[in-house]
């Protein structure tokens, strides 16, 4: 990978986040994916999520909640590729906000922006078919009370698929590997394993684990997204999170960090 001091401007943006293993993704205006992004590309990792989840095997018209949706782009996408009907829940983007957002994407009788804490969800039991949640989860779901509570709002059959920030293998003791600990946060300590993750679900007794996956190779597409917005974004803010996310991840190698999606389906 290039130093991000060593700017690639003379490529074109789209070509720079133009991906062959998400093709869906590839369609979506990339300075839009960059100004709305809150971290890892949240497309990609929801195509990646989307056939372990079965998405393409819903009707039009199912409902899902995408919950911590950001800016709204997970939401769009589903309204988009898959049809479907959409709860965007989240709490640190209003939903007039994402309202505007979402309207201006051509899905606001699709999408329905709600403004909700992940403890607190104005939904009624079996309202969805669907629950997804991208680089989100771990804020609140390694709770061991908290999947019971969530999956309630599933019908029965339902599935509910996460994409989280992810350990490749768990870490012994009270600190973190020598070479992350410039770069570690408190909040670090909610990544986990897919084994970690597939035993977490397991135990609640509400789902049947269909997937508890890791990503393989998906610190090399994290790195190659911090890198374009530490280049791209016109945040100071933003630039400065992504360009020390993209050293951390250069540090790490992928001996560490990366991805895994869980998928679980309700009795």
């Amino acid at each position: 990978m290039s130093d991000i001091t060593s700017r690639t401007s003379d490529i074109p943006l789209a070509d720079r986040v133009s991906h062959p293993g998400y093709p869906r993704s590839n369609g979506y205006d990339a300075r839009w994916t960059v100004d709305n992004q809150m971290g890892p590309h949240a497309l990609w990792l929801l195509e990646w999520l989307a056939p372990a989840l079965g998405l393409d095997t819903l009707s039009p018209g199912s409902r899902v909640l995408d919950l911590g949706c950001g800016r709204a782009m997970t939401s769009i996408f589903l309204a988009k590729e898959y049809d479907v009907q959409v709860a965007a829940a989240d709490l640190w983007v209003k939903p007039d906000e994402n309202a505007g957002r979402i309207a201006e994407a051509g899905v606001a009788d699709r999408v329905l922006p709600v403004l909700a804490e992940a403890h607190d969800l104005p939904f009624g039991e079996s309202s969805f078919d669907a629950i997804v949640s991208v680089d989100a989860y771990h804020y609140f779901g390694t709770d061991d009370l908290y999947l019971p509570t969530l999956t309630r709002l599933l019908k029965p059959g339902g599935r509910i698929g996460v994409v989280v920030p992810a350990l490749r293998e768990e870490i012994d003791g009270a600190e973190p590997p020598e070479h992350l600990k410039p770069y570690w946060e408190p909040g670090f300590w909610s990544f986990h394993t897919a084994a970690w993750w597939r035993r977490h679900w397991t135990r609640s007794g509400v789902v049947k684990v269909e997937t508890a996956d890791w990503l393989e190779d998906g610190w090399r597409d994290w790195l190659r997204w911090c890198e374009v917005v530490a280049e791209e974004h016109t945040d100071e803010f933003h630039i400065r999170m992504a360009g020390h996310c993209a050293e951390m991840l250069r540090a790490d190698q992928g001996g560490t960090l990366g991805f895994v999606r869980v998928v679980g389906r309700r009795d």
